[in-house]
Order: C-alpha cells, then structure tokens, then sequence
C-alpha cells in the first residue's frame, strides 16, 4: 500500500506509526517509550515519565488516549486496564 506521507517527518503531534499491548510490571521497562498511551478500561495509571518521575494519573477514562512519553508503567497502582503503548 502506499504512503502519501512517507516524506514527511515523524513528530509527536503526527499520528502514531506502531502500538503494543502493555503490561504493567514494576520492574521491566517497557520496550519502547511510548508517545500516547490508550486506555481500554477506566482506572488509575501509575507510570514513569521519561524524566525518572514516577505519579499516578488518578481516573483515567476508556477509551481515551493519553499523551506521556512513558518508560515504566507500574503493576503496582496501575487499575487501568486495555493498555496499549502508542509509537
């Protein structure tokens, strides 16, 4: 198939060119910093921002994407679930 956009530059306001499935862990990092993360079912998402800062983003929606460049998301806090890392 062919890609109208291919000669355009990947930015983080473009839309996301890959995703996986997530699952939490409170120590193996995920594979690759994500850009935005889904959220399939609503709860609290604990994450590891980029910057080492660990919060909890408290009442997150489903359906909803969430803009952070995550490294971690923590087993421990995180009730969200249907998690999907978007690249």
């Amino acid at each position: 198939m062919a890609d109208d956009y291919v000669g355009y530059e990947n930015s983080l306001i473009s839309p996301a060119i890959g995703a996986a499935d997530i699952i939490p862990s409170d120590s193996v990092a995920l594979p690759k910093t994500t850009r935005a993360i889904y959220v399939g079912a609503a709860g609290n998402l604990r994450l590891q921002f980029m910057s080492g800062e660990v919060v909890t983003l408290t009442g997150v929606q489903a359906g909803a994407i969430y803009p952070v460049r995550a490294l971690l998301v923590l087993a421990t806090g995180t009730t969200a679930t249907g998690l999907v890392a978007l690249r």
